[in-house]
């Protein structure tokens, strides 16, 4: 669902937007469960878009 990569020591890395971190860290629980909800509804890709319109409801 994130996107992992691998380095060339065999360290596995999940690399994840800045924005991503401060929606769901916001102090406001109801946005952050919003777009908890709609990051579980992707199944290949985070949508960006997606997730910040269920932020900014």
């Amino acid at each position: 669902m994130c996107g992992w990569l691998i380095d060339k020591f065999g360290v596995s890395w999940q690399i994840i937007p800045k924005h991503f971190s401060e929606m769901i860290c916001n102090p406001d629980p109801e946005r952050s469960e919003r777009v908890m909800k709609a990051l579980l509804q992707t199944k290949a890709k985070i949508n960006m878009k997606s997730l910040e319109q269920a932020y900014e409801v």
